[in-house]
């Protein structure tokens, strides 16, 4: 979910620096005074009473930023001022707090909470940014799946209690039945559709988290050592991996919409393409974007969802808080609400999010279930048994390299 989210924001590029610099600063940080000891709930929600979370997160949807709202409602119920300072970029955030470690500010700093996943999990966790562990004593957190591994490792680096799952997401493609019967279910047949239907698809245009998702999807798909997708990017054989995904790219351009001259900015843009009948399929990083489009006027009910054949991209999008966060207790109050069933159950109806639960529904009482059976998922959902287990993004470094060699091979303004 970029991250963007649950999809999950994404950024990191612009971080850089300070990173470097940091390396040189970390280890003469002074010791921060005695933080909440997770594991003692009572003394926790004790201490949360009275503080203000700011919590940096997404801002660019509407049904977000009501979710995050309505969480403020739920926070505020145990005390807990929730305050949403809603980012374009998580980078953004996570530059800030580079640069308050940079400058010794070890405590009472400005961000408590993180809506967070990806490269800017890795950078902050590789740097020492992060308190914790701490997820895994949050008492919601006993109503997940242990042995969900998209709940402990986020991008293939371990989460090791440092920041806690709250929303799942995979890749979905959608197209509308009366225009498109039968659409492609691999990117070698999405390929020759666009070749027999030129301009009719298009993704968009990377660094924008679902122009990369898309990037990744077919690195994925067409490439020859999927093991060397497990690690860092420098450590592989990066020519090699790649060829099959540029070659692919190289034919599908020119059959683009605009010939791949320009590119929707963002998926709504795209949506809005399809919306026009200027494009026949679209996607997105949720399994129930295009009912909620449904839901919202933007699309007609003849969408449906699909997958590929292999499976598609899936991740879960978490909350971190800060080493030097200022109300580390308020933010694991605000994250166990987050794991609450009445919670999980809001956000995964359309209406609202559509995000996937990242519970087990054979822990949730019968009552907690029937929330979720009550939900109506509208007519262009797709099964979960169809839509079938996500395959692992790869390690966070590939991200950025694709977007680099992307712009210097296609880059285009719209």
């Amino acid at each position: 979910m970029k991250s963007r989210a649950c999809s999950g924001p994404t950024g990191g590029r612009r971080m850089k620096t300070l990173l470097a610099s940091l390396a040189m600063t970390a280890a003469l940080a002074l010791p921060a005074l005695a933080d909440p000891d997770p594991t003692d709930w009572e003394a926790v929600t004790a201490e949360a009473q009275g503080q203000t979370v700011y919590w940096n997160a997404w801002g660019g949807s509407e049904p977000v930023n009501a979710f995050i709202g309505w969480i403020g409602e739920k926070a505020a119920e145990q005390g807990v001022t929730l305050e949403h300072v809603k980012l374009s970029d998580t980078a953004e955030a996570v530059s800030r707090v580079l640069a308050e470690k940079s400058a010794g500010k070890d405590e009472g700093g400005g961000i408590d909470l993180i809506w967070i996943n990806g490269e800017n999990f890795a950078a902050m966790k590789d740097q020492q940014l992060l308190f914790g562990p701490w997820a895994e004593a949050l008492p919601n957190r006993q109503l997940t799946n242990p042995s969900n591994a998209a709940l402990t490792s986020d991008f293939t680096v371990p989460t090791e209690g440092m920041e806690s799952p709250w929303g799942l997401a995979q890749l979905v493609f959608f197209h509308d039945s009366v225009r498109l019967s039968e659409p492609p279910r691999s990117m070698p047949t999405l390929l020759a559709w666009t070749q027999a239907n030129p301009g009719r698809f298009s993704y968009p245009q990377p660094p924008d988290f679902m122009g990369s998702t898309f990037l990744k999807q077919a690195l994925i798909e067409l490439s020859p050592d999927m093991i060397a997708l497990e690690g860092p990017v420098e450590d592989a054989d990066y020519e090699a991996t790649t060829a099959p995904l540029w070659a692919f790219l190289d034919a599908l351009t020119p059959n683009l919409w605009r010939q791949g001259k320009a590119y929707p900015q963002n998926a709504a843009r795209m949506i809005q393409l399809m919306a026009d009948n200027e494009i026949d399929i679209a996607f997105e990083f949720n399994p129930n974007a295009a009912s909620n489009a449904i839901a919202n006027g933007e699309l007609p009910d003849t969408v449906r969802s699909y997958v590929h054949e292999g499976g598609t991209l899936g991740n879960a999008s978490f909350v971190a808080i800060p080493f030097n966060a200022n109300a580390k207790a308020g933010a694991m109050v605000v994250a166990d609400i987050l794991l609450s069933p009445e919670a999980q159950a809001r956000m995964a109806d359309p209406a609202m999010l559509g995000f996937g639960s990242v519970l087990d529904f054979d822990k949730l009482e019968a009552a907690d279930v029937q929330r979720f059976d009550a939900i109506d998922y509208g007519p262009a959902a797709i099964a979960f048994d169809e839509i079938g287990a996500p395959l692992p993004e790869p390690h966070p470094s590939w991200m950025e390299k694709l977007e680099e060699d992307w712009a210097q091979r296609y880059g285009v303004a719209e």
